[in-house]
């Protein structure tokens, strides 16, 4: 389909990569990773022929349709949202025209000639019905709901829509064009967790090939089947999931750094003969030689990983109260439209929650109601003594001063009485050590300026921190900076961010907002899924239809509440729950454990066959490939079992919580 071979590109005299080499075919998904300033965006544009390469060629196959999401979306047509995304289906709307002309032809034909129009209507009828076009509009209505679009959205402009929702519009229309490659840079960038676990499971099904560059590993894990990864100036391809390229890279560090050492060692030899023999005229001729072969050698060279990691100590804000915040019959609306009515909410200090629920519930309605940002209608929001409150929204991003040098803007956004204590220690921690520090902040990336961004608020003594999506545009790197920062920082955090594995690295208690109201769980996000599944609470990617709220920032209609009817339901679903699904939970940890201790031994077996002294045996490398082989397919056919059982799990839990 697509061909990669050698390809090179710089900027100006600094080469940006070189020698990448990979191919798109029918069928394979290939996730594109890489640092903030790596290159992907590049990449993309020069497979899609919108820039050359320097070097190297990009063959493409004749006719092949290609379907491009950019982080930025164009500007909207005039069209509703539902026009918009059928204008994707392109070939199905010009044959439904056609057959409407063709129609008007056999009113006005006779004999032969409406004889050859009924003929050609038949064939092209045919066609039309093959393509799903008499589908077309319902499959329109499935995507936009997949994508967290309420039925009444589709008559929208989309000029009224905001930026990311936007985004959705042309993911959609791009879905249901199914090209037969599918490019996309950032897809879950505007997505909440529901929709996103609705797009992987339609990715999967993608027919063609597919293409993406995304930071969220649990994205990453569930869609790709191969990983390219962009790092020191080259593309190295890994065949697998995120987790087996993880584990294969770290393989490929391993047989390197091997490699190297036992060059060095070689090296040495040699340097060490030349040496002793430079002025023996015996020697000379042998001397001259391994001169020659010194000369010749390429060395070998070992990528070191240098992603940034939190190394500062944060300083100690002052103790707040046990209760930070309290919310009190809270009720907000717009436009006569509840956000949330009747809300009671308590944080404790040292809390980290992470803030969940469909696009639109009132999460940052509900921030912003924390931060005094807007007032409530009904109920009062408390903050408890010594409470000092930092927020993150992405206009902080917006505000830094373009012309000024990294050191400089992070400096100028601290707090006095830190601001001389060592900035570029505290800089450093945020990724940005020695040069980095000296740049100008309009040289950055958007990722780099959003850390930045980050860097400087927790560096001061907030006790509150309130953070509205941090993760977007930061690369994975990025992302573990932020959550090690997170699980260091002293105070009590509220996360809104869709970034799942964030979630369950920080978050100790987790904020469902949903249906005009939010719950608290105490217990991290694995825990909050895993009790939303059994009382039949769930979020509504266990039964593959996200929960949609429509585009107005969480006006949804409040449900009337009966509290002791839905606890006793709530209490019968949980006990029938756990009569009926007993053997089956106990068949899916068998197979569970099972499965661990056949991946181990393919894990094990992949690490012996990299040890480049086994191939010295070729028994030995005969044993090991058949035991490989054995085990893979017993992992295999485990995990197929496994797959099976757990489905089965699933569908017992949805069919007692319908």
């Amino acid at each position: 389909m697509i061909t990669l071979s050698r390809v090179s590109k710089a900027h100006g005299t600094d080469p940006l990569f070189r020698d990448v080499t990979f191919s798109l075919l029918p069928g394979r998904r290939v996730a594109l990773l890489g640092s903030n300033g790596a290159g992907k965006t590049t990449l993309l544009e020069i497979i899609l022929g919108r820039q050359d390469p320097d070097d190297g060629e990009v063959n493409r196959a004749k006719g092949v349709r290609i379907g491009y999401l950019p982080q930025d979306v164009a500007e909207p047509g005039e069209g509703t949202v539902l026009e918009e995304v059928l204008e994707g289906a392109g070939e199905i709307l010009a044959l439904e025209k056609l057959l409407r002309h063709l129609e008007h032809q056999l009113g006005e034909t006779t004999g032969a000639e409406h004889d050859a129009v009924l003929e050609r209507y038949g064939n092209e009828q045919h066609r039309f019905e093959q393509l799903g076009g008499y589908e077309i509009e319902a499959e329109a209505h499935r995507v936009l709901a997949g994508l967290g679009f309420a039925p009444e959205d589709a008559d929208r402009p989309v000029r009224e829509l905001s930026g990311g929702w936007r985004v959705r519009v042309a993911l959609a229309r791009l879905l249901l064009s199914k090209p037969d490659l599918l490019i996309l840079d950032e897809p879950t960038n505007h997505l909440d967790i529901e929709s996103i676990a609705w797009l992987e499971r339609t990715l999967v099904e993608h027919p063609g090939a597919l293409l993406f560059v995304s930071h969220d590993r649990d994205f990453i894990e569930a869609v790709a089947d191969r990983v390219v990864e962009l790092a020191h100036r080259t593309a190295t391809e890994y065949v697998g999931s995120f987790s087996d390229f993880v584990e294969q890279r770290e393989l490929r560090m391993e047989g390197l750094r091997a490699a190297q050492k036992q060059q060095q060692r070689e090296l040495a030899d040699t340097e060490r003969f030349i040496e002793r023999f430079r002025y023996k005229a015996s020697k000379a001729k042998q001397v001259q030689s391994r001169v020659k072969r010194l000369d010749k050698v390429e060395r070998i060279e070992v990528p070191e990983d240098r992603d940034p990691r939190v190394r500062f100590g944060f300083p100690t804000p002052r103790r707040a109260s046990r209760v930070v915040l309290s919310l009190e019959g809270v009720t907000k609306r717009f436009d006569d439209t509840p956000v949330f009515t009747g809300l009671d909410l308590t944080v404790e200090r040292g809390w980290k929650i992470g803030v969940v629920g469909p696009n639109g519930a009132g999460k940052s309605t509900l921030l912003n109601l924390i931060l005094g940002l807007i007032e409530p209608d009904e109920g009062t929001v408390t903050l408890g003594t010594n409470v000092d409150v930092a927020h993150f929204a992405q206009h902080q991003v917006d505000a830094l001063r373009q012309d000024r040098r990294v050191v400089e803007e992070f400096a100028a956004g601290l707090s006095e009485e830190h601001r001389g204590k060592n900035v570029r220690t505290m800089l450093g921690a945020f990724g940005f050590s020695g040069d980095a520090g000296d740049q100008e902040v309009q040289t950055l990336s958007g990722g780099e300026q959003t850390r930045l961004a980050l860097g400087r608020l927790m560096a001061n003594s907030a006790n509150l921190l309130c953070l509205d999506e941090p993760t977007n545009h930061l690369d994975i790197s990025s992302r573990d900076l932020l959550e090690d920062a997170l699980v260091a920082y002293p105070g009590t955090v509220l996360l809104i961010t869709h970034d799942r594995h964030v979630i369950r690295g920080v978050a100790d208690h987790i904020l469902d907002v949903r249906d005009g109201t939010a719950r608290l769980y105490p217990g991290d996000y694995e825990e909050f899924v895993g009790r939303a599944r059994s009382s039949s609470t769930l979020l509504d990617d266990r039964v593959g239809t996200p929960s949609r709220s429509g585009l107005s920032d969480g006006r949804t209609r409040a449900p009337k509440a009966d509290p002791a009817r839905d606890k006793r339901r709530e209490a019968e679903r949980r006990n029938e729950l756990h009569r009926v699904t007993k053997p089956l939970r106990r068949e899916v940890a068998r197979l569970e454990a099972e499965l661990e201790r056949a991946e181990a031994e393919v894990a094990e077996l992949t690490r012996a066959m990299a040890d480049p002294a086994v191939y010295e045996d070729p028994q030995k490398v005969a044993e090991l490939v058949a035991a490989h082989g054995r085990a893979k397919d017993l992992a295999g056919s485990l995990m197929q079992r496994w797959e099976a059982a757990q489905l089965e799990l699933e569908e017992a839990e949805a069919e007692i919580a319908g």
